[in-house]
């Protein structure tokens, strides 16, 4: 039987795709891993006015080539995000998609704010900065709204044996998807681990997350190769 147009994919297409895909991700990974190393651990609510002062004057430079290696990981996550909604049937991949966008845009609106404490550190104010970074460090809780509802529809299809999807990427994300469910209750975080901005939102809720697209952005990637 004669295939469709829609069915038909030329295994050029196919490989250039696939090699695309696990490039971006890849790239996508090493620099957002890379930008973290460079900072270390970053201030959250905790911190006094004059702490911050300190830190943005001693991280200066290390913030700002942060913010670079996050704006140019923006192409290679866009990539990522369109070669794996291919692979999703429709609604789940609109989902998807719109958790995956929102993850793009709080990245973006995040490190407005904290390059922008760091641009003027030598005459940063103590009160300026801690309410500034007060905004800066709800970026952790606020994200996992956003990074369940890119989770959760892959996660559901893997679960049930659809499209494809194995089933430990489907246990992978719901290990994934409950943490950042759990996460939520940073908002309401002064100190310690649950914190807005501490270790349960930069420290295991980024490894969670970004072990997960790396898990699902590499599986895809080879599955189109193998296809």
């Amino acid at each position: 039987m004669a295939q469709t147009a829609q069915q038909y994919v030329p295994s050029t297409e196919r490989s250039a795709g696939s090699y695309a895909l696990i490039a971006a991700t890849v790239i996508y990974v090493a620099q957002v891993v890379a930008a973290l190393a460079m900072l270390g651990t970053l201030p959250a609510a905790a911190e006094t006015g004059a702490q911050l002062v300190t830190w943005f004057g001693e991280h200066r430079d290390a913030m700002l080539a942060a913010a670079w290696a996050f704006t140019v990981s923006t192409l290679p996550f866009a990539v990522m995000i369109a070669c794996l909604r291919a692979m999703l049937p429709a609604l789940y991949r609109d989902v998807f998609t719109i958790g995956g966008v929102v993850v793009l845009v709080c990245s973006a609106v995040q490190i407005w704010f904290l390059a922008g404490l760091a641009l003027h550190a030598d005459r940063l104010e103590p009160a300026i900065a801690r309410a500034v970074l007060d905004v800066a460090v709800f970026f952790g809780p606020v994200l996992t709204g956003a990074t369940t509802t890119m989770i959760g529809p892959v996660t559901l299809l893997a679960l049930r044996g659809r499209s494809g999807l194995p089933m430990w990427l489907g246990l992978l994300g719901a290990v994934a998807f409950v943490e950042q469910s759990i996460e939520t209750i940073t908002i309401f975080g002064t100190t310690g681990f649950t914190q807005p901005g501490g270790a349960m939102n930069l420290e295991l809720g980024a490894a969670l997350t970004l072990g997960w697209m790396l898990a699902f952005g590499l599986w895809g990637g080879l599955r189109a190769r193998l296809a």
